[in-house]
């Protein structure tokens, strides 16, 4: 039994339990639990502990209507004095939500039901799946990478949605959108439970005082544990310190692919209507001035190739029309002048054009080609510049440079150091969580993010824009302080089946992993290990966790804090396998080359000196001769040998970029991605 358990329609009627009432749901604590936290005639969240409820409650007797049963302490004592006192108005009409969670716990899918069910789309009209994730990359990997806004109505009331990422290296995408909203829809899988993830997005929304109303959902999976699941999530409040009302969160049960949801598990409707009706009841309305001056804070950029550059952010006080000259306010201070052109709002996926946009609701605005994220868009004349964006500082950075390889130039279009430089800058206008700084020559810069995938999908955009460049190893981004040397720590769960926990277990040992946790997930025999390991720990392991797996792992990672150097760690125990020459592979030589280890190139493929073309089966690099034919002779064979070639390794550009060492690049272009041994670096192969 966990810490506590909410249960919103019906309590146990047993001795053993303490009910906790409040004036929206019931919680019961176990009394050893009550007596050890709470001294006598103590209160949870200001209400009184008793000792039982009437067995008709117990029974689920005299249940209100389904819609009836979602009441949220949040809105109902909100007395109107406060309003008066702060002189705020707060919109009824309009609520302000974003959907976060871990990644692949459904946050797309639920909002694809959303959008169905509100009618936003013709009944004829072809969807396609995860409308939302409209990026090419998303669609390729199945992930969101980008936040993205849109807007529903539901009972005369606009909610304005926002879609956020769910894994850990985008949390900046994250951070950037939670000042736009006034409360976050918390989704967490009916199986997996919180996740390290949820933890992240879980925290940065408790700290701005946002309202959390927690989706379980895949609900409709066999496998899932909803007891075990609100115990933690409670558990994961209270870790966070989150306040009385913020622990006090209305709970909806919800299978996002069915488009059902409940306030019990065993009852779903028929459609999202709870769902809708918790978000009503449960998400406050904006708090607004409609008399100050007109303040937005852009918080994300879009572009159209008729009206430019497009900022979008919430109004935070005053009203905006269209054709308006105001003002733009960076975080110092500093203040230009500009103009908006035209104005939208969001409505049913789709930005529509508005005369006036008044304080509580999210907007579009065109006409001011220099706006960047974080700056703020005011009043001409009194407007003042808001709070600016802030956002975790990066953990890991990588080198690019200009491509020197003798293959360069052959499939890119832009190759200069001034294209790739101008190229780097501008991610910066979007991504405020990655840095960029000139390296220590003038063709080489550092790029500073997240982790290895929040660089690497920047790596793939720039491919397929026609760039061409190289790219170094990973490295972690230490901090000197108080004459010691911190480094990034991150907290991996690893889930596998318990066959395979043991060489799991192993690898994150050699990795300088210390354990804090192990556990059965109580299904399929499958274990959960948590552990606390350093950021450069994690280069290359995911691969060789899959490895000793046999594929069956899945490693989830999150950012915890800045702790002591760990030491020397050693994270690739095998060499690679070095061109010897520049030509083109044979079979004939590639059928002795694959005895030394696992080839990454076939036949008739061209390479160049210093290549890697496989990995070593041994540590230290091999040089071999994979372009040498076969000597014709007059002698004549009465048979031709039949060569059999090993499969090659199918490497992606992620695991190009985990695999290569300080001495090693990784050459990116349009058509290809090659790895080859740095030449500066000097040779080391025998």
């Amino acid at each position: 039994m966990g810490f506590m358990q909410v249960q919103h329609i019906m309590a146990l009627d047993c001795p053993s339990y303490a009910i906790v009432p409040s004036r929206e749901c019931t919680a019961y604590v176990p009394l050893w639990v009550r007596a050890s936290f709470f001294p006598p005639k103590s209160q949870l969240f200001g209400l009184p502990l008793r000792s039982k409820l009437s067995s008709s409650r117990c029974l689920g007797k005299n249940l209100p209507r389904l819609v009836d049963m979602v009441r949220c302490r949040i809105i109902t004592r909100e007395p109107e004095q406060l309003e008066e006192r702060k002189g705020l108005k707060i919109r009824h009409d309009i609520r302000n939500i974003a959907i976060i969670a871990h990644v692949d716990h459904g946050k797309t899918t639920l909002v694809d039901a959303m959008l169905h069910q509100a009618k936003v789309f013709r009944e004829n009209q072809t969807v396609q799946e995860r409308i939302m994730d409209s990026n090419v990359l998303e669609r390729e990997r199945g992930i969101t990478i980008l936040s993205k806004n849109t807007a529903i109505r539901y009972k005369g009331t606009k909610i304005n949605i926002i879609d956020t990422p769910g894994h850990s290296d985008f949390g900046g995408e994250v951070e950037r959108v939670l000042n736009m909203v006034d409360g976050v829809l918390l989704l967490v899988d009916a199986v997996e439970g919180p996740m390290p993830q949820t933890r992240f997005v879980l925290k940065k929304a408790l700290e701005l005082g946002h309202i959390v109303v927690v989706v379980i959902n895949k609900v409709d999976r066999p496998s899932a544990n909803l007891d075990h699941v609100v115990n933690t999530t409670f558990e994961l409040f209270l870790e966070l310190n989150a306040t009385d009302e913020q622990c006090d969160f209305q709970i909806v049960y919800a299978s996002g692919i069915q488009g059902k949801a409940g306030i019990e598990p065993d009852s779903l409707a028929i459609d999202l209507e709870p769902l809708f009706e918790t978000i009503l009841r449960c998400i406050p309305g904006p708090q607004i001035n409609i008399d100050n001056a007109f303040q937005m804070l852009v918080t994300n950029l879009d572009y159209d190739e008729h009206k430019g550059r497009i900022a979008i952010g919430r109004v935070h006080a005053g009203q905006v029309k269209r054709a308006t000259e105001i003002k733009i306010c960076t975080p110092d201070g500093a203040c230009r002048p500009g103009k908006i052109n035209e104005l939208f709002v969001f409505e049913n996926f789709a930005r529509i054009p508005s005369d006036t946009v008044e304080a509580g609701d999210i907007c579009a605005v065109s006409g001011m080609s220099d706006v960047h994220i974080g700056e703020t868009v005011a009043d001409k004349l009194d407007g003042m510049a808001l709070p600016t964006i802030k956002v975790e500082e990066p953990t890991v950075k990588m080198s690019f440079s200009v491509n020197t390889s003798p293959f360069a130039g052959r499939e890119g279009k832009f190759v200069t150091s001034k294209n790739l430089r101008d190229r780097l800058f501008r991610e910066l206008d979007r991504n405020l969580a990655m840095k960029v700084e000139d390296g220590k020559t003038a063709d080489t810069f550092i790029i500073s993010g997240r982790g290895t995938l929040h660089i690497t999908i920047l790596i793939e955009n720039m491919r397929r824009e026609g760039y061409e460049f190289m790219v170094g190893p990973s490295q972690v981004i230490s901090k000197e302080k108080e004459g010691g040397l911190l480094e990034p720590y991150e907290d991996a769960i690893v889930e596998a089946p318990e066959t395979y926990i043991g060489a799991i277990v192993d690898l994150l040992g050699k990795r300088r992993g210390q354990m804090l946790d192990m556990q059965a997930s109580g299904y399929d025999t499958t274990t959960v290990v948590k552990y606390r390991i350093p950021t450069r720990g994690l280069l290359g392991l995911r691969n060789a966790i899959l490895t000793a797996s046999r594929g069956t792992a899945i490693l989830n990672t999150v950012f915890h804090s800045y702790d002591k150097w760990a030491g020397d760690i050693s994270t690739r125990d095998q060499g690679s396998l070095v061109a010897h020459e520049t030509g083109t592979t044979t079979t004939y030589a590639l059928s002795s080359c694959q005895e030394r280890g696992q080839m990454l190139v076939g036949p008739g493929v061209e390479v160049y000196k210093g290549q890697i073309v496989g990995i070593h089966q041994k540590s230290g690099d091999l040089s071999l001769n994979v372009c040498r034919r076969k000597a014709a002779t007059n002698i004549r064979s009465n048979k031709e040998q039949t060569v059999v070639l090993d499969a090659l390794l199918d490497f992606s550009l992620d695991d190009f970029v985990e695999y290569i060492q300080e001495d090693e690049l990784v050459e990116v272009t349009p058509l290809s991605i090659r790895m080859c041994k740095n030449p500066k670096m000097g040779k080391n192969c025998r």
